[in-house]
């Protein structure tokens, strides 16, 4: 007799984030799909909208803590929205469900500055299937104030019934590849996980050898694609033991030649980078402009790519955009897309569902690009086909 399967194991997404008075947003409400597409104007508050997931993740990794991920942004002061009035307070609040539960954790930050400018926070909870499992600040936290300089979120000794949500911000990872780091040679400096690719090659050179190779082969079989010449992706250690990646291009030589990551494009480098990233399962993946450097005839089948992908890895995916190419893929939903627009109360969070106009133009035949960006473009942009050198 056979034994019955065990239930798959569910996999944890955001499934909505609510900000009040953080950088630029005096108040978001929006619910969050396995895919986020974030479009907005420069300076709308894309990044900052990101960086409130790595905020949570700031908070629980190793080497970090409520305080620290306070101070690598400035302080109370410069997270503190410019526009908030009255309510100065800043919080941040997230859910965390599945494809079936859309809402099975719910974690809540609130936090302000004391006389002596410490962050301090006022209110900390936390609930599950609706029964809340901690809510601070409680009677032990009146007794010792200074208590509230720490998050129960990252104390293991205390975070027992809800260790969870740390072990799901721990899985958070922003990316935003920046080529020149991956090439120069000294790039490494001990730092892991480098969002801007400083460490590329030492992640890629500390893989599991079979995993490694699985994925080269994968990433070299889409690299084609945008790279035609390419035949051939390696990793390769020098006379030092330094870890490099070099591929083979079709040549007239009969033998192909080999060239190093020094001498890939800005593009391949960025594309390997993300192609890595998304391979690798684990948490959600903020992405930064992937665009960029990229051929638009590649940058317009990136949204397929991903769904492609998080099929197997069910991986959420968080992307910030300028790109019209991008925006051309009819499979991505106004729910997917998260509309940014500043104002003088700031920026407005809401998702293009929202909007009427968009889909009676979608209907008329425009394109969701066509549809979404002119509604994101600053509204005096022509006159910088004014500005006159000296």
């Amino acid at each position: 007799m056979s034994q019955p399967k065990e239930p798959k194991k569910e996999v944890m997404r955001l499934t909505s984030l609510e900000l009040e008075n953080w950088k630029n947003f005096t108040h978001v409400d929006v619910d969050l799909q396995r895919r986020v597409f974030l479009v907005g104007p420069n300076a709308s508050g894309k990044s900052n909208l990101l960086d409130a997931f790595r905020f949570l993740r700031d908070i629980v990794s190793v080497g970090g803590g409520f305080q620290e991920a306070v101070r690598r942004r400035g302080g109370v002061k410069a997270i503190r929205c410019l526009a908030a009035r009255r309510y100065s307070e800043i919080a941040v609040r997230v859910t965390l469900g599945s494809s079936h539960e859309s809402t099975r954790w719910r974690y809540e930050l609130q936090f302000k500055q004391d006389k002596q400018r410490q962050p301090k926070i006022s209110m900390e909870r936390v609930t599950f299937d609706g029964e809340t499992l901690l809510d601070r600040p409680d009677n032990e936290d009146e007794r010792d104030p200074q208590r509230l300089t720490q998050t129960h979120l990252e104390q293991i000794n205390v975070n027992k019934e809800f260790r969870p949500i740390a072990d799901f911000f721990a899985s958070v990872r922003y990316l935003h590849i920046v080529p020149q780091l991956v090439r120069d040679p000294d790039r490494y400096v001990g730092r892991e996980n480098d969002p801007f690719g400083g460490d590329f090659l030492e992640q890629i050179a500390g893989t599991v050898h079979r995993t490694q190779q699985a994925r080269l082969r994968r990433i070299s079989k889409a690299l084609k694609v945008a790279v035609p010449q390419l035949e051939e992706l390696e990793l390769w250690r020098d006379e030092r033991g330094q870890p490099h990646l070099r591929g083979k291009h079709e040549h007239w030589r009969p033998q192909g030649a080999w060239q190093m990551e020094d001498q890939f494009s800005d593009g391949t480098l960025r594309l390997m980078g993300i192609l890595w990233a998304i391979l690798d399962k684990g948490g959600p993946l903020l992405l930064e402009e992937p665009e960029l450097s990229l051929h638009p005839g590649v940058i317009r089948y990136l949204p397929q790519m991903f769904a492609r992908i998080q099929q197997r890895s069910k991986r959420q995916i968080l992307v910030s955009t300028h790109s019209s190419e991008l925006l051309q893929d009819s499979g991505i939903g106004l729910d997917e897309v998260l509309l940014l627009r500043p104002n003088q109360e700031g920026t407005e969070v809401k998702p293009a569902s929202d909007f009427k106009e968009i889909p009676e133009l979608l209907a008329g035949g425009l394109t969701l690009a066509d549809a979404i960006l002119p509604l994101t473009q600053p509204e005096k942009a022509e006159q910088l086909a004014l500005f006159e050198g000296i």
